[in-house]
């Protein structure tokens, strides 16, 4: 499904811990990167998606998490035109919305060989904004951007994080471009 402007529809996963630090999934049979991601389907709505996404890429379902915020609207980027795919619609890039959501059960519920077609085979916990020295070129601008939206969010589970070990409130604090 592409819009009008030649976008697919899709959401975006951010997962942490109780300790803070952020699920980031290595891709099935390579060494790059990323957040969990998917389309979203005819006739389903984002937060559908969302679940869908989590239980087919992460094995975890609706139990395991709970959804701390989401980014108020659409966050697009485009691909580079080399993977550009010429089929009608032409697909240009991507608009997603991005969810903060916290593990609640043990991270051993995590599987990736819930579906036929595993998007990663393995997966480390990483610091909030490690990310974006990462994250491939075309999706960084979207990264910041989700991550910085849902920064105010994540400030709630880093204070339960050190109130639990009786450390200091640290600030987060956006990285600079």
């Amino acid at each position: 499904m592409i819009d009008a402007q030649g976008f697919r529809p899709n959401v975006g996963i951010i997962l942490c811990n109780t300790q803070g630090k952020l699920f980031w999934g290595r891709r099935i049979g390579q060494e790059s990167w990323q957040f969990p991601q998917g389309g979203i389907q005819r006739d389903e709505s984002p937060d559908c998606a969302l679940f869908r996404e989590l239980w087919e890429e992460v094995g975890l379902g609706k139990d395991d998490v709970t959804v701390l915020g989401r980014t108020r609207g659409w966050l697009r980027y485009r691909i580079p035109r080399r993977y550009v795919r010429r089929s009608r619609p032409v697909c240009i890039g991507q608009k997603q919305i991005w969810y903060l959501l916290q593990l609640l059960s043990p991270e051993e519920r995590i599987q990736f060989d819930r579906t036929g077609l595993p998007e990663f085979d393995g997966f480390q916990w990483v610091d909030y904004w490690a990310p974006l020295d990462q994250i491939v070129n075309f999706k960084r601008g979207v990264y910041r951007r989700a991550l910085g939206e849902l920064e105010r969010h994540y400030r709630s589970v880093i204070a339960d994080a050190e109130s639990d070990r009786g450390l200091p409130e640290v600030p987060v604090g956006t990285p600079q471009a």
